[in-house]
């Protein structure tokens, strides 16, 4: 514990002591020394080394999911470095991932929780990995969830950070994973090709959204009474690097970020029945999570209206250039264009949940036989799973 001494006490202090002196005939009697002393403060004590933890997974198909457990990852400690996994090593582990390296690795450094990413790890974390991890990137713990991660011959892969006190396990998100948001694009990609598909495939999803999580994800902070404020909606269904880079080129016009996600009837409607493959809170806690996002409108209208940008002061409204959108005949935009408010940007990556199911769709086999599998090991962590704190 630091310790501080008082100013006033050392004076005091200094001055008896001379008087002490005087009284015995010492060299300095009749001298009072009551000049200021140093004193020591908590800016003396040594610096504490901030606790580095370390998290690694595919993160493909980025969701809410793994946002959840990198926001949890994060509570365990002061900084938080992610690993990705290579393509070549999915590939040769699970089968073919929807989104390249590339696509993941913006993916997650868009997520507002991680101070850094490391990339081309290995999908298996060997011994040999795991010093590398504590001697040259200084990490304290590594981090996984309470679902079972086995190697090849069926040990812990997480048995030597366990062993030696360095790993924290967190609390897995329960209701989505990458293998049921692909098992939803996969029944999308099939009803749009005509087949059918039977009722208890197409059950909605388990996850359900608590106000605790929203706080998890949002922030206490509203919006700064001087800020600019950008406006900018949309879908935002399945998450991609198309929307991160709609949000980091909205950031750069302003100094708050607001989003609106429309609602679910409302994406139904634009877009067709089988649409969204997510729903608006799913899809509000994705877009929660992007470091280029400061508060986002859950269920938002999809046309622009006096009500809004008067409420949240808007300044900018964003959409791309490429994405014309009307209601009854009426540009969803056309109060903020009337207004000066409007301006478009480049579409530089394709956001829409088509294109990623289209390249579900080209593996299909694939995907529907990893899907088979994983579902399978889903099932068992669900029957035996243990209640896990969550941070």
């Amino acid at each position: 514990m630091a310790h501080v001494f008082v100013a006033g006490a050392l004076v005091g202090y200094g001055v008896a002591r001379a008087r002490r002196r005087a009284r015995a005939g010492g060299d300095d009697a009749g001298d009072v020394d009551d000049a200021p002393r140093a004193t020591k403060t908590d800016d003396d004590a040594p610096k504490k080394r901030p606790i580095v933890v370390y998290m690694d997974g595919c993160f493909d198909t980025m969701h809410y999911g793994h946002a959840n457990a990198l926001r949890q990852a994060r509570a365990c400690g002061d900084k938080l470095l992610v690993g990705v996994v290579n393509d070549a090593e999915i590939r040769r582990c699970k089968g073919p991932p929807v989104c390249d390296e590339r696509e993941r690795v913006e993916a997650v450094e868009a997520c507002k929780w991680v101070d850094g990413v490391i990339t081309d790890v290995p999908y298996e974390v060997t011994d040999a990995f795991t010093d590398e991890l504590f001697a040259k990137h200084e990490v304290d713990y590594v981090i996984h969830g309470d679902d079972p991660c086995l190697l090849p011959d069926g040990s812990d892969a997480y048995a030597y950070p366990k062993r030696i006190g360095r790993y924290k396990e967190i609390k897995r998100t329960e209701g989505v994973s990458t293998t049921d948001i692909v098992g939803r694009l996969l029944r999308m990609g099939a009803r749009a090709a005509g087949e059918e598909v039977k009722e208890e495939e197409a059950k909605e999803a388990t996850f359900c959204t608590t106000s605790a999580r929203i706080a998890q994800f949002g922030t206490n902070a509203g919006v700064p009474t001087d800020a600019k404020v950008v406006y900018v909606h949309g879908a935002f269904d399945v998450f991609n690097r198309g929307h991160i880079d709609l949000l980091r080129q909205a950031k750069t016009r302003g100094d708050f970020v607001l989003v609106g996600v429309h609602a679910d009837a409302e994406v139904r409607a634009r877009r067709g029945a089988e649409h969204p493959v997510l729903n608006e809170k799913e899809r509000a806690l994705s877009v929660l999570a992007c470091r280029y996002a400061d508060e986002v409108v859950i269920g938002a209208p999809a046309m622009i209206t006096n009500d809004l940008l008067t409420t949240f002061n808007v300044k900018v409204v964003i959409a791309e250039d490429d994405e014309p959108y009307a209601v009854g005949g009426v540009d969803v935009n056309a109060l903020a264009a009337e207004r000066g408010l409007y301006e478009r940007v480049p579409r530089r990556h394709d956001c829409s949940v088509l294109g990623v199911a289209k390249r579900i769709m080209e593996n299909r086999a694939e995907f529907e036989a990893r899907n088979a599998r994983k579902t399978k090991s889903e099932s068992a962590y669900y029957a035996e799973k243990k209640h896990v704190a969550e941070s």
